[in-house]
């Protein structure tokens, strides 16, 4: 079970609300520019970033700048968990308004490569493989 904690302004206390889909709150990032900001990262044994290949799940931007992402890999129990984390972690930081970020590793629903956008299977067969 993850027990992060997160530091809230004050006056803030538990509130947390969802970024509604035309919603748009001064200074903080919006759940495209986190994902476009995410494909900086690739999955290290495979040349597609981790959005086009489908491992981010969900993005939630909190009212207090942090970014709670929930996202699986190809493998469960994949060595590059750690790496994946901190440069996922790094990229959404470099955004305005961003104070934290949560990555929080699911494995249900398992990632299938039907889960890749047109994008990413591209890229997959340019680099030989059969998507």
């Amino acid at each position: 079970m993850d027990e992060r904690q997160e530091v809230l302004p004050e006056g803030e206390g538990d509130r947390h609300q969802k970024e509604g889909p035309a919603e748009v709150r001064e200074g903080l990032p919006t759940k495209e520019q986190v994902l476009e900001a995410l494909k900086v990262v690739y999955d290290p044994e495979i040349p597609v970033n981790i959005v086009d290949l489908g491992l981010v799940y969900d993005v939630e931007i909190h009212e207090n700048g942090v970014v709670d992402l929930t996202m699986t890999l190809t493998a469960l129990g994949c060595p590059a968990q750690d790496m994946v984390k901190a440069d996922a972690e790094m990229a959404v930081m470099r955004l305005p308004g961003v104070q934290g970020v949560n990555v929080e590793f699911v494995w249900t629903p398992p990632w299938t490569p039907a889960r890749m956008t047109e994008e990413g299977k591209r890229m997959m067969r340019m680099f030989g493989f059969n998507v």
